[in-house]
C-alpha cells in the first residue's frame, strides 16, 4: 500500500495480467488441434515431472502475490484486484485438486480434455475469451502504470 492511502498500481501487476492472459491465449491451440493440446496437457498432469512443479509454483505463487496484494490495499483496491480473489482462489483450488488427485476434480479434466467431446470449442473458446480479456487489462495497466 502506499504511503499516502492513495491508489497506485505496483510495477508487477501489468506483468501479472499480461502472463496470465497470455497463459489463457495459448489455448487458441486446443482450437487448432484438439489432439496434440489435450495429449500435452494430459501428459503434463499425469507425469508430474519438473515442468508440472515450475508451472504448478509459478502460478500458485502469483496467486497469492495476487491474494496478499488485494488483502493489503483494503480500502484502496481498484475493481479489477477483485479477480486476484476470485480467480486466485479458483487457480489454487485447481491446482490443490490436480495435487491431492481429488476425484470429482479429475473426471472433470477428463471431460474438458475429451477430444470427443460436443463442448470443447465452447470450453476452450471461453478460455482463450477470458485471456483476451486479461490481456487487454494487462496492456491497460501498463499503461496507466506509465
Amino acid at each position: 500500500m502506499s504511503n499516502s492511502g492513495i491508489k497506485t498500481i505496483h510495477a508487477w501487476e501489468p506483468w501479472f495480467f499480461l502472463f496470465f492472459g497470455i497463459f489463457h491465449l495459448h489455448r487458441i491451440w486446443a482450437l487448432i488441434d484438439r489432439e496434440s493440446y489435450a495429449s500435452f496437457w494430459m501428459g503434463i498432469l499425469e507425469s508430474k515431472g519438473w515442468p508440472y512443479f515450475v508451472l504448478m509454483g509459478l502460478l500458485a505463487g502469483l496467486c497469492v502475490i495476487g491474494i496478499v496484494t488485494f488483502i493489503r490495499e483494503r480500502g484502496h483496491n481498484f475493481w479489477w484486484r477483485w479477480i486476484y480473489i476470485g480467480g486466485g482462489s479458483y487457480v489454487l483450488f485447481d491446482l490443490f485438486a490436480i495435487a491431492t488427485g481429488m476425484k470429482m476434480w479429475a473426471d472433470l479434466l477428463a471431460k474438458m480434455f475429451d477430444v470427443n467431446s460436443p463442448y470443447w470449442n465452447v470450453v476452450w473458446g471461453f478460455f482463450v475469451v477470458l485471456g483476451g480479456l486479461v490481456f487487454v487489462l494487462g496492456l491497460s495497466l501498463l499503461k496507466n502504470k506509465k
